[in-house]
């Protein structure tokens, strides 16, 4: 059975956890904004949002896990024809070696067994790795699946390509890294700072209870609140994109 990566649906209980963690988020924000009921039920389907939300963190971080995984493939790969393999019994005894570092169901696992079982139904390797590319639309393994191919129908250098290839994802996966290090703490001082406004509402709740009264139950309270809830959410969606990391 085939995955397309770019899908995902929750389902059963981690549905359940996402919308439960998603219904409990709205209705914070809906009481802290306009301390109304009918805000809370009006917030509600926002956990719908999150649930998709949630649903495309889950594909990324997959994807992601993926494409470390093919580096290792791709090595291990390079390693079986190194030893004199052919390039379709290569894709056997890479699955052997990445067994040794993943689990038996690990995504690498499962879509190289695939291809070492559609080379034995005399399907060409160069057609399951680009069907391999279509259903992952991971950048690395697109490049990797056309060079194959072209490589393959002119002649190349297979165990060339192979090696370049693991080398050249080693590398940006080293460039991210190195990235992810540096704005490490940017990351962490942004998520700060976005629960820093929810946190002086609660505190002034607490302080000084009565101060902010003048905002709830009223139409310019109701309109004030709802600028500075945009503001907040503007602000909180371009904290994700500026620290959003994508090579």
């Amino acid at each position: 059975m085939t995955i397309n990566y770019g899908e995902y649906q929750a389902k059963g209980a981690e549905k359940r956890k996402f919308l439960c963690r998603g219904f409990l988020l709205t209705s914070a924000i809906a009481w802290l904004f306009y301390r109304s009921f009918f805000a809370v039920l009006l917030f509600a389907p926002g956990a719908c949002i999150l649930l998709k939300w949630q649903e495309r963190n889950k594909i990324k971080k997959r994807k992601w896990e993926l494409n470390q995984q093919f580096k290792q493939g791709i090595l291990s790969l390079s390693a079986a024809l190194n030893a004199g393999y052919s390039i379709e019994n290569a894709f056997k005894e890479a699955v052997r070696d990445l067994l040794l570092m993943y689990e038996e169901d690990a995504d690498i696992i499962r879509e190289f067994s695939w291809i070492s079982s559609q080379i034995s139904m005399n399907r060409p390797v160069e057609e399951a790795l680009s069907d391999l590319a279509v259903r992952t639309e991971i950048e690395d393994i697109e490049n990797f699946a056309e060079i194959f191919q072209t490589a393959k129908r002119t002649g190349g250098d297979i165990m060339k390509i192979i090696r370049q290839t693991g080398k050249n994802i080693e590398e940006r996966f080293e460039i991210m890294r190195e990235m992810e290090t540096m704005i490490a703490q940017k990351k962490l001082e942004a998520n700060i700072m976005s629960v820093v406004p929810l946190g002086i509402i609660v505190y002034m709740w607490i302080a000084s209870p009565g101060f902010l009264d003048i905002l709830y139950g009223n139409l310019f309270g109701c309109i004030f609140m709802t600028v500075m809830l945009l503001i907040y959410a503007g602000a909180y969606c371009l904290m994700k994109k500026i620290t959003n990391i994508h090579l």
